[in-house]
């Protein structure tokens, strides 16, 4: 598994939720330059873009998720921090990370996700 995602569970509608996730060590001396993306997948949908995040910080952000999630990463654990507060059942989904670019690509395989449940 080159990413593992993790910190998903079942929380309310409103509540707040901390994700992760960690480049394996086969990818570690690459991560650092790489722009990250943070994506979903709800039951019987494709997966989709929730927020990105450049190498220096620099952050996007769908807009779905604008106002109510925040991405952040720390180099030197090699790791991306997904924050979700204002949950809303609409926000059901797998999350996974991987790379991000505009033509929509990404360099490593998909892992297994992190499942968010959000109960109304």
């Amino acid at each position: 598994v080159q990413l593992q995602a993790s910190g998903g569970g079942l929380v309310q509608t409103g509540g707040s939720l901390g994700l992760s996730c960690v480049a394996s060590r086969s990818i570690s001396s690459v991560f650092n330059p790489k722009r990250m993306g943070w994506y979903r997948q709800a039951p019987g949908k494709e997966r989709e873009l929730v927020a990105d995040i450049t190498s220096g910080g620099d952050t996007n952000y769908a807009d779905s998720v604008k106002g109510r999630f925040t991405i952040s990463r720390d180099n030197s654990r090699k790791t991306v921090y997904p924050q979700m507060r204002s949950l809303k059942p609409e926000d059901t989904a797998d999350y996974f990370c991987n790379t991000y670019s505009p033509i929509g690509t990404v360099v490593w395989n998909w892992g297994q996700g992190t499942l968010v449940t959000v109960s109304s």
